[in-house]
């Protein structure tokens, strides 16, 4: 089971509060603004600054649109 899409819509960047984008391809949750990807391990988002992994420009510029 994947994790549910309305879920995402309730989940905030614990950094800046800001909306997170979910990618179900790779199970990130993404902040555009601080430009990082939080990972989804089995099926539980994890919003831990130390485990987010920054994004390059290009993937930040995907994200953003």
């Amino acid at each position: 089971m994947a994790l549910k899409v309305a879920l995402t819509e309730i989940l905030a960047c614990p950094l800046c509060k800001g909306k997170l984008k979910y990618d179900q391809a790779s199970q990130q949750l993404i902040c555009t603004f601080d430009r990082l990807a939080y990972p989804v391990r089995d099926n539980i988002p994890v919003l831990l600054a130390d485990e987010a992994r920054e994004l390059t420009l290009e993937e930040a510029e995907k994200w953003r649109s």
